[in-house]
């Protein structure tokens, strides 16, 4: 696929509650997306690290915006594993893991690009951007499921396109320590 078409199919694929992503962690999203929503979860992030026996990392959210505990890492491990065994997306053994995002989350969805307006975030880019960068490290501001926008030093806002972004998280402050407890999610 070439890099326009890409562009083209992540834009159109684009969820505010959803990750995008490609390769073998998209597969691997895409089978283990509509189990987990019916079970109440959402996924954050898919990872998979390692060739030989590779660890799938998988962050996932409640979708009632109540905190994510070690019975939900429980029920969401048995679920992958289960749905991972049937599908087999990866030809040799594995391990699973399973975590909730945490204060300092990847940043992956729109909505998640929304709610944390206003607050740090380091974003690193498939290719150069503006100035002919790949990392970026500002406060949130508007964004959209095709841009987002990152108010830099100097008050001088930056647009990065979000089939562009190759990561993106936010940074631990004692700003969004604060915000995080006192606004669950469920709440804005």
């Amino acid at each position: 696929m070439g890099p326009l078409l890409l562009a083209h199919w992540i834009l159109h694929h684009l969820s505010d509650n959803r990750p995008v992503l490609s390769g073998l962690e998209g597969r691997i999203a895409d089978i283990i997306m509509e189990p987990l929503e019916g079970q109440g979860y959402e996924l954050v992030r898919v990872q998979v690290m390692g060739t030989e026996t590779p660890t799938v990392q998988i962050m996932a959210d409640r979708a009632d915006g109540t905190g994510f505990n070690l019975d939900d890492c429980e029920a969401v491990s048995r679920l992958v594993s289960a749905v991972m065994d049937v599908e087999d997306p990866i030809s040799t053994a594995w391990t699973l893991e399973v975590s909730s995002p945490g204060i300092d989350r990847p940043l992956t969805r729109t909505k998640d690009y929304i709610r944390y307006a206003g607050f740090d975030a380091r974003i690193e880019l498939n290719f150069p951007g503006p100035g002919g960068r790949k990392r970026f490290t500002g406060k949130l501001a508007e964004t959209d499921a095709e841009i987002v926008r990152l108010k830099m030093e100097k008050d001088e806002t930056i647009e990065l396109k979000r089939a562009d972004i190759r990561k993106a998280k936010l940074v631990l402050t004692d700003a969004l320590i604060a915000f995080t407890t006192t606004n669950p999610p469920e709440s804005n």
